[in-house]
C-alpha cells in the first residue's frame, strides 16, 4: 500500500505509475482522490463535533453544579450525538471504498526501473559462467526424467490434474538434496535464520504481502475456513512481524524458509505445458529481509547475490535481468530476475525473482521499527527473493548435467547430501 499522502498530494505520480505498468484504466485515480477528500472532510467534521460535545458537556456540568437550567444545552447535545453517529456511519462506508481502491494500487516504481511493456523490454545486467556444450543434442528435463523413470507426469495428472507431477527415486532425492544445500548455504554463509511455518494462512496475511484483494482469483482458497494455500513462503515470513514494532537494534532481519507453493495460475496459457517449469505445486526456498529504509536498495543487491551463489556453487550458467516497468509485480518497486540456462529447452528460464517492496508491504501489514528508544516508530522496508525455486533448479541440474546415455551426473555441491 502506498503512502496516503501521495494520493492526497501527487495524483500525477500515481497516474504515471499506472501508465508505466500498463495499468491505465485499472483504477479511477480521480475517483480515489475524491473519496479520500470526502474521507478527510468527514474525519475533520467528526473531530469538530466531538470537540463541541466535550466543550458543551463541561458547560452543562458547570450549570448543573450551580443548580441552573441546562436543558437547552442537553437538547443540543442530543443532536450533536446523532450527527456524530451519522457521520461515523458515512465514514465507515467511505473508508471501505477508500481501502479497497488503495489496496489495489501498485507500488511506486524506483527511478532506476526502465520503462517497458513486457519481458521483451527487460535489461540484462550481468551473466555468469558459460553455456555448456554437448557432443549430442541435449534433451529437455521431462524427457530425461521419463526415460530414467524418475519423473511421472501421468500419475501426477491422475492424482490431481494437469500440471501436477510425481518424483520417483533420484528426482525426489535430488530435490531434497537441493533444498538442504540451499538452506545450509543461506543460514551458514549468508546470515539467514531458518524458519518453518504454516503453508496455509488467513486473508490478513495475503493482504499484507499484496496478493489480496486484487489477485484473489490466482490462488487456492479454502472458503469454509477463510484460509489460503501460500503461493510462496514470502507470505508466511513477512507476516511473522505483522502488527509489530521491531526494535531498531534487531535490524536487519534475514529469514529463510522451505515450503510448498501453490498457484492456481501456472503461467501463460499453452506455454511450458510439459515438465516442471509451470506447475500448480512446487517447492521453494524463500529469502525475506526486514531492513531500515536507507539500506534497502543495497540489501536488494546483496539478496540477489545470495540467490546467485546457489547457481554458482552448482556451476550453472545464468544471467541477471532488471525487470522493466511493465513486467515488475504490482507490489515491487524494483525487481531482478535470475534466469538459468536450460540447454534441453534451448533458452533461459526464470529461477529466482528478487524484489524490494520499500514500505509497501509494511504499510499493509503494519510492520514498524523504532530506531532508538523514545523515537516514533517508522515503517520498515521488506525484500524477498527465491533462493531458489527447487523444481526449476532440479530441471536445470538435469539438463546441464546430462550425459549422452541419458543418465545424469551429480554436481559436486550436492554429493555430500546424497552420500549414504
Amino acid at each position: 500500500m502506498i503512502d496516503p499522502k501521495i494520493i492526497r498530494d501527487d495524483i500525477a505520480l500515481i497516474q504515471k505509475t499506472l501508465q508505466m505498468r500498463n495499468m491505465e484504466g485499472a483504477i479511477d485515480v480521480n475517483e480515489l482522490k475524491e473519496i479520500n477528500e470526502k474521507r478527510r472532510a468527514l474525519i475533520a467534521k467528526i473531530d469538530q463535533l466531538r470537540e463541541k460535545r466535550n466543550r458543551v458537556s463541561k458547560e452543562i456540568g458547570i450549570l448543573k453544579s450551580k443548580n441552573e437550567d441546562a436543558s437547552r444545552l442537553v437538547a443540543e447535545m442530543e443532536g450533536v450525538g446523532d450527527a456524530i453517529k451519522a457521520a461515523e456511519t458515512e465514514l465507515n462506508t467511505i473508508n471501505e471504498l477508500f481501502d479497497n481502491m488503495a489496496l489495489s494500487l501498485p507500488n511506486i516504481l524506483d527511478p532506476s526501473v526502465p520503462y517497458g511493456r513486457d519481458e521483451r523490454d527487460n535489461v540484462v545486467v550481468r551473466t555468469w559462467g558459460e553455456k555448456p556444450s554437448f557432443p549430442f543434442p541435449p534433451r529437455p528435463h521431462y524427457e530425461l526424467g521419463v526415460n530414467l523413470d524418475i519423473l511421472d507426469f501421468e500419475r501426477g495428472v491422475k492424482l490431481a490434474g494437469t500440471r501436477f507431477y510425481v518424483y520417483k527415486g533420484l528426482a525426489a532425492q535430488l530435490e531434497r538434496a537441493l533444498i538442504n544445500f540451499m538452506l545450509d548455504l543461506h543460514t551458514r554463509e549468508h546470515g539467514y535464520t531458518e524458519i518453518f511455518g504454516p503453508f496455509i494462512v488467513n486473508d490478513e496475511s495475503m493482504i499484507g504481502t499484496g496478493q489480496y484483494p486484487k489477485f484473489k482469483d490466482e490462488y487456492y482458497r479454502i472458503e469454509r475456513d477463510g484460509l489460503s494455500l501460500i503461493p510462496t513462503a514470502e507470505v508466511t515470513l513477512t507476516n511473522l512481524y505483522r502488527d509489530e514494532i521491531i526494535e531498531g537494534d534487531k535490524l536487519p532481519i534475514y529469514l529463510t524458509m522451505q515450503s510448498a507453493c501453490f498457484r492456481r495460475e501456472a503461467g501463460s496459457a499453452g506455454k511450458d505445458t510439459r515438465g516442471l517449469i509451470r506447475v500448480h505445486q512446487f517447492q521453494k526456498v524463500e529469502l525475506v529481509k526486514f531492513v531500515e529504509p536507507e539500506t534497502s536498495m543495497d540489501e536488494l543487491e546483496k539478496l540477489t547475490a545470495d540467490a546467485e551463489k546457489v547457481l554458482q556453487r552448482l556451476n550453472l550458467h545464468y544471467r541477471v535481468v532488471l525487470l522493466c516497468s511493465g513486467d515488475t509485480s504490482a507490489a515491487s518497486a524494483k525487481t531482478y530476475d535470475i534466469e538459468v540456462w536450460m540447454p534441453g529447452l534451448d533458452r533461459y528460464v526464470e529461477i529466482s525473482s528478487c524484489s524490494n517492496f520499500l514500505d509497501y508491504q509494511a504499510r499493509r501489514a503494519r510492520i514498524r521499527y523504532r530506531k532508538a528508544k523514545g523515537e516514533k516508530p517508522a515503517l520498515v522496508h521488506t525484500l524477498n527473493g527465491s533462493g531458489l525455486a527447487a523444481g526449476r533448479t532440479l530441471a536445470a541440474v538435469m539438463e546441464n548435467y546430462q550425459r549422452e546415455d541419458g543418465t545424469i551426473e551429480i554436481p559436486e555441491a550436492l554429493k555430500p547430501y546424497l552420500a549414504r
